[in-house]
This record gives structure tokens, C-alpha cells and sequence, in this order.
């Protein structure tokens, strides 16, 4: 079958591995469902996949991609949930520590085909494109469950969302928009700034820029580049949720006294349970707000869509069609 995988790894040039080309049928084991896709997003872990994090070179060939909305053996039109956990796992599945994200150790979904526990399928409503559902399981999951589980936001809250452009950023305007919050954004990037304010931002401004008001909670993905900041924006006793680090990890200044002495809260969250990214497609379903896509291509062109993503060219979710 057609499929997008990692053959090698390099942290200089992660797209010198990269091979758009064969490999076999996926054999779906009991339990498990034969999804056939029909559109597939693409993340950052997918980059970073190439350069070997996340991925062991054991695995190798790898396909890659951990997005998926397709049909499967029974003609129904899914959502793939792209965390595979333990079967006997009784918690919250993003708490298990035997979790992984599809493509590291099961084959990802930049393919014909691709197989899950039949458990990881949501149902697809009819108001979603296969394009729009595509750009759910990770980044849109990943930004409801901190919008909303995490970071326990309500209507009326003020918040702030860090590095607006990529796909969690964009999904946090949207949905923060859409559930009645005062949503700030923030970016380097001018026209980055005016189309968050076009998809839903009450106000945008440049990063670093000391905001006229203090906010309730602040969603941060960027990490070094904008945590100071995001310490100085809370109001007392407010909360930072993290779910990434796209500029770094290591901070300069963490703020740790303004941090106890106004009693802020900082709190982690990554990815979300299959139960919350059915809620999400109900959500999206219920009220009209949709994913923006930056651009769908077939998915022979992936290769042109890896390079936007490593350039930094993208606002949204670049999606592969079949």
C-alpha cells in the first residue's frame, strides 16, 4: 500500500529520511479495526519523529503520522484516537504509562490504511469533512483537554494563548472563541497576529508585550521564548497550562517567587482520552466552529508539506487527502 515513513533518522536535515513510496498491508489484530483513510494532519511530533525523538531506530521503517479520519470495515465514517494504551488500563488513558502515540510503536495513519483498537474509533458526524476531522485527534484533542479538563476554563474567563499560528494555538482561539472565553493572543508575526484576530482573538498582541489586563489563565506551548511572560500576565492565584516546549525547554528565569508569592498554579497536560476527543467532535458538531486548515494536498506532495512545517510557513493544520 501507499504510505509516508521514516527510514533514518538526522537532527540537521530530518527530512533527508523521509520516504514517500511502499510498504505492506496492515494485519489488523483481534480487537483491532482496519481504518482506511481518507485525510491525515500533520505535527510537529511527526518532525521530530525524523529526527529520532520519540522513535527508536529499531522501528525503523517507520510510518509516520498520529491523525486520522477515514471508513472502516463497516462503511461507518471514523475519527481515529491516536493513543494506544494498555489494555487493561482503568484511568484516565492519559495517565497511563504505557501509552504511545501512533507512530512509534504501531504504524501511523500517512497511509492507505492503518490499524487500531477498534475502542480508538469516534464517530464521524456529517457536518465535518474528512479534512476538518483529520486535524482532531492530536492538536485539537491536545487544546480542549487544556482548555477544558486541565485548565478547567469557563465562560467569561479571560485567556491568554502563547505563539499563535500552529495547530494547538489555533485550536485553543477557536474553541476558547466558540465556549465563551475573552480569548488574547500573542505572536512575533503581524499577519500571524491579524488572522488570530480573523478566527476568533478579542485582541492579539507582539509578543512580550505587557498586556492591560491580567488574565485568568494563560495556554502555553512555547516554553523559553514566552514562559516570563506568561508568569507576568496572570492574575493572582491564575493558572498557566503547559502542554509544550516548541522553543526549549530550559527557562532563564522560571519567575518562581511571583509564582508562590501570588499563588499561581502551573499545571501539565498532554494529548487527551478518547472520551474527550468524542466530546470535542460533539462540540464542534454542536456549535459550527471548525478547524482551520492551512492547506489539504495530496498525500504524494507530504514531502512539500513536511518542509512548510520545518520552515515555520504554516497557520493551522496542513492535512494530506487520499
Amino acid at each position: 500500500m501507499f504510505a509516508v515513513y521514516a527510514e533514518s533518522f538526522s537532527s540537521d536535515d530530518p527530512l533527508n529520511g523521509l520516504v514517500v513510496g511502499e510498504r505492506p498491508a496492515p494485519e489488523a489484530p483481534d480487537g483491532w479495526a482496519t481504518v482506511t483513510v481518507k485525510a491525515s494532519s500533520l505535527n510537529h511530533h511527526d518532525l521530530w519523529s525524523l529526527r529520532g525523538v520519540g522513535l527508536r531506530e529499531e522501528s525503523l521503517p517507520m510510518i509516520l503520522g498520529c491523525d486520522a479520519a477515514g471508513v472502516d470495515e463497516d462503511g461507518n465514517e471514523v475519527v481515529v484516537h491516536g493513543v494506544i494504551g494498555d489494555p487493561g488500563w482503568t484511568g484516565d488513558e492519559a495517565d497511563d504509562p504505557g501509552r504511545s502515540l501512533l507512530s512509534e510503536r504501531h504504524q501511523g495513519t500517512f497511509a492507505d490504511q492503518v490499524v487500531v483498537p477498534r475502542r480508538n474509533l469516534v464517530p464521524k458526524p456529517a457536518s465535518l469533512s474528512f479534512e476538518e476531522a483529520a486535524c482532531l485527534p492530536t492538536a485539537w484533542l491536545t487544546a480542549y483537554r487544556m482548555l477544558f479538563v486541565q485548565g478547567g476554563c469557563k465562560p467569561g474567563e479571560t485567556v491568554l494563548v502563547q505563539g499563535a499560528g500552529g495547530g494547538v494555538a489555533t485550536a485553543l482561539i477557536t474553541l476558547g472563541r466558540a465556549a465563551g472565553l475573552t480569548i488574547l493572543a500573542t505572536s512575533r508575526d503581524e499577519a500571524k497576529r491579524e488572522r488570530a484576530r480573523e478566527i476568533g482573538a478579542h485582541e492579539v498582541f507582539e509578543s512580550g508585550t505587557r498586556l492591560p489586563v491580567k488574565v485568568d489563565a494563560v495556554m502555553e506551548t512555547v516554553g523559553k521564548a514566552t514562559w516570563s511572560h506568561s508568569v507576568r500576565s496572570l492574575r493572582p492565584g491564575g493558572r498557566i497550562v503547559i502542554s509544550g516546549t516548541t522553543s526549549g525547554p530550559d527557562v532563564d528565569d522560571a519567575g518562581l517567587t511571583r509564582i508562590f508569592f501570588t499563588q499561581l498554579s502551573v499545571i501539565g497536560s498532554t494529548m487527551g482520552t478518547r472520551k474527550e476527543l468524542d466530546l470535542l467532535v460533539r462540540f464542534l458538531d454542536a456549535t459550527g466552529a471548525r478547524p482551520l486548515v492551512d492547506r489539504a494536498i495530496p498525500m504524494e506532495q507530504a514531502r512539500d508539506g513536511f518542509a512548510a512545517m520545518a520552515e515555520g510557513d504554516v497557520f493551522g493544520k496542513i492535512v494530506f487527502t487520499r
